[in-house]
């Protein structure tokens, strides 16, 4: 049996969302259904500790335009968006979090820009509500950052929420590396982009998904994904590191020669200097080290070849053994 292909898939990552999944199908079905196009909703269950895989399920049974993807573990917030992207079968996917923060009734403004012919559509976040002053300054940085450090124009203020032609999505999906930026790498791909600015809202229910150690990896994967900048910086500390010790051997070597016996002499010797210097030095290797194994680490993952994700269940779609935008549409 076949189905008619929508025209709007959207796509929603979920973890431990079962006090807001009911609602945010419904207010997605809302939005879109005005539109009078087919469309689906695609969640896929990160690895849910809570109701929400019961809770997808039971919605999918009441609503087949719900369909729902089930991960084996917690794959992470990206890997589920590119799982929901290989799925997705629509001529436009919207990527949103299920969390209600990015409203849904913002997602027929992106559909009326991907009709003016705009092929990234992303949203932009005019104001942010129920976020701390850290977490809006930090993100603030770290978007400005970014734009500064890379070769990619990285939109400010912008998260995952936003649409994308099915062109860009195939050319997504055969991007398979595994320390993933989605915003980043739907910038990279290049192609027709605009933006649609919204009110961010606050989280209605349930616990923020990035604590700091999620940040700070997450801005890590964005950096490393895109900017060489961290390595140049080892050998930049390394010329500085070498010239400050010539100058050290230079003011040591003037000491002795004019300034003998004197107090001033005396302090360049002694292993309270000679502790400091080696203490200086070793943070120096061990910094460069650090950031070399950061890449290294990187490189490991990729040659191991391992797929993205593990899918253990997925309902609501005809060829359920191979996610959409791997198959052959010819």
């Amino acid at each position: 049996m076949t189905h008619e292909q929508p025209t709007i898939s959207v796509v929603a990552p979920v973890y431990n969302e079962e006090q807001l999944i009911e609602e945010f199908c419904q207010r997605v079905a809302a939005a879109l259904e005005p539109l009078g196009e087919p469309f689906e909703i695609v969640l896929v269950n990160d690895g849910s500790r809570d109701r929400s895989p019961e809770l997808m399920r039971a919605i999918h049974a009441r609503d087949p335009r719900v369909k729902a993807v089930y991960f084996s573990k917690n794959f992470g917030h990206q890997l589920a968006i590119t799982a929901g992207t290989d799925y997705a079968q629509g001529h436009a996917v919207v990527v949103i979090d299920s969390d209600l923060q990015d409203p849904p009734e913002v997602i027929p403004d992106l559909v009326a820009k991907w009709r003016e012919g705009y092929e990234v559509v992303y949203a932009v976040r005019a104001e942010r509500e129920g976020e701390t002053w850290f977490k809006t300054v930090t993100a603030a940085l770290f978007y400005r950052l970014i734009v500064q450090i890379t070769s990619v124009n990285i939109p400010v203020d912008t998260g995952d929420f936003r649409l994308m032609d099915r062109k860009v999505v195939d050319t997504l999906s055969r991007m398979r590396e595994h320390h993933r930026f989605m915003r980043g790498l739907s910038v990279w791909v290049g192609f027709k982009q605009a933006g649609v600015p919204y009110r961010r809202h606050a989280r209605k229910a349930g616990d923020t998904k990035y604590p700091l150690r999620k940040m700070l990896k997450f801005a890590l994967d964005g950096i490393t994904s895109f900017s060489y900048l961290p390595l140049q910086l080892a050998t930049y500390l390394g010329f500085i590191t070498a010239a400050l010790s010539l100058l050290f051997l230079i003011a040591v070597v003037m000491m002795r020669l004019f300034y003998a016996g004197d107090p001033i002499d005396s302090a360049f010797y002694g292993q309270a200097s000679t502790l400091a210097m080696v203490l200086f030095l070793g943070a120096v290797q061990l910094v460069s080290i650090g950031i070399i194994g950061e890449y290294v680490g990187r490189i490991y993952d990729e040659v191991k070849g391992r797929p993205l994700y593990i899918v253990a269940d997925a309902l609501g779609f005809e060829d359920e053994s191979q996610p959409y935008s791997l198959r052959d549409r010819r």
